[in-house]
């Protein structure tokens, strides 16, 4: 029998040792097809940006005690997964791995995340999309961190990706997303959550700005609304209970009103100033 074909990608750049530490974590499961940005692609969502020719370059990620083939392309996240998908995989790929990622992507910025919007492309592309990230001190996020604890997010990279590759995801999931503290185990408990309907990043004026003031430095940290925050999502599970949040994510953004009232009400409007011309 065939091997299950794994892509993996990430958005923190083909030498980001989470990278690695992913595929570490699942070379036993199947065969992988490791094609990643060449560069930093933080933030970058799930942008497809216009690139010169499609530059693919070989070259190699040290999973563990072994040295892998890789390659790196110039260009975001989906890309790596459009490229990799359409032009490297031998095959359809059975599951695209996103992460290990270098900081946590609870709440509303999902749609902002590089490594979510891989697994996102992954999902539009029918292949299963997990994206794995790691709470590490914001220094990190954009730089890569030597003193970073693998082991957990390796264990739950692992046991996510053998679940995916078992079992077929229900009607309208996706894609994973996994959010693993700082402080987890592999002994730590995982909850599924849903998608905190508040930001878990603020962005705010950096203090320290740049001499050119045609230039603005913009700075952001975390900022959570305990308040109002909902105590069954991936906020409060991830910061408050320090569990490993798992939140299923469709493709459909539609809203989940009654879409029947909404055809009313805007109807209504468009019809009260036909009216009140009259």
């Amino acid at each position: 029998m065939t091997r299950p074909l794994i892509l993996l990608t990430n958005d923190d750049g083909i030498l980001s040792p989470g990278l690695a530490a992913a595929a570490e974590a699942v070379h036993d499961l199947g065969e992988l097809l490791i094609i990643a940005p060449a560069t930093q692609q933080t933030g970058m969502g799930r942008a497809t940006p216009a690139i010169a020719g499609g530059s693919i370059t070989e070259e190699t990620v040290h999973g563990g005690s072994r040295d892998l083939p890789a390659y790196a392309v110039a260009g975001s996240p989906a890309q790596a997964v459009i490229y990799g998908g359409m032009v490297l995989a031998p095959r359809h790929p059975d599951l695209v791995i996103s992460g290990i990622n270098y900081g946590e992507n609870p709440g509303t910025c999902v749609t902002a995340s590089g490594t979510v919007g891989a697994a996102l492309q992954a999902a539009e592309m029918g292949i299963p999309g997990l994206a794995m990230s790691l709470e590490t001190a914001k220094a990190y996020h954009y730089e890569h961190g030597s003193e970073v604890d693998w082991s957990a997010a390796r264990h739950y990279t692992h046991y996510f990706a053998r679940a995916l590759l078992s079992k077929q995801l229900a009607f309208d999931v996706h894609v994973l997303k996994v959010d693993v503290p700082g402080n987890a185990t592999p002994q730590t408990p995982w909850r599924i959550t849903r998608l905190s309907r508040q930001p878990y990043y603020t962005m705010y004026r950096a203090e320290e700005q740049p001499k050119d003031e045609a230039l603005v430095r913009l700075d952001y940290d975390v900022l959570i609304h305990w308040d109002s925050l909902e105590k069954d999502s991936d906020i409060y599970a991830f910061a408050h209970d320090r569990v490993v949040s798992v939140t299923p994510l469709s493709l459909d953004l539609t809203s989940r009103t009654n879409l029947s009232q909404l055809d009313r009400v805007l109807r209504s409007v468009a019809e009260g100033k036909v009216r009140n011309k009259g």
